[in-house]
């Protein structure tokens, strides 16, 4: 690989990442082809703080490029996991990507309300996926503390829907 080539891979790292954070976008992945054996994979994530890069080119003249650092302070990452909802012990996640209802249908009264005390296995709520109806149970008994998410909200992998303590 060139040093002319090298350091407009540096460049275009560097735009992808500017284009991720202007965006608010949580991961971009770009292939980049320069022949049939020589080509640049990027993938930058937010949610990891990371950047990854591959590079295929013959062995001659691959040279590794530098991971960009970390866009944000060490601290400013530990005060942002203390706020996620996710990180709480009674945090109840979505295990699948879809949307959530806090009802069985338009109109009806909710499956729970804060403040409200719910047995282990009690339905709280229901992730649609793929046009599937999953019940979504209580993983513990206890009180309803917050609920995460509105009626219809999209929700991901994952992703904090109501804590229960």
């Amino acid at each position: 690989m060139t040093k002319d080539k090298h350091s407009s891979d540096v460049e275009f790292i560097r735009a992808l990442a500017e284009l991720l954070e202007e965006n608010d976008l949580n991961e971009l992945q770009v292939k980049r082809e320069y022949s049939d054996h020589d080509h640049l994979n990027v993938r930058i994530s937010r949610g990891a703080q990371q950047i990854v890069t591959q590079i295929a080119a013959p062995a001659a003249v691959a040279a590794p490029l530098a991971a960009a650092p970390a866009a944000a302070p060490a601290a400013a990452a530990a005060a942002a996991e203390e706020a996620d909802p996710a990180n709480l012990p009674g945090a109840v996640t979505s295990p699948m990507v879809g949307t959530a209802y806090l009802a069985a249908e338009p109109g009806a009264a909710p499956f729970v309300t804060v403040g409200q005390t719910v047995a282990e296995g009690d339905t709280v709520l229901i992730v649609e996926a793929m046009k599937t109806m999953n019940h979504i149970p209580a993983p513990k008994s206890g009180t309803v503390k917050r609920i995460l998410v509105a009626d219809s909200d999209p929700v991901e992998y994952g992703a904090p829907l109501m804590v229960i303590e």
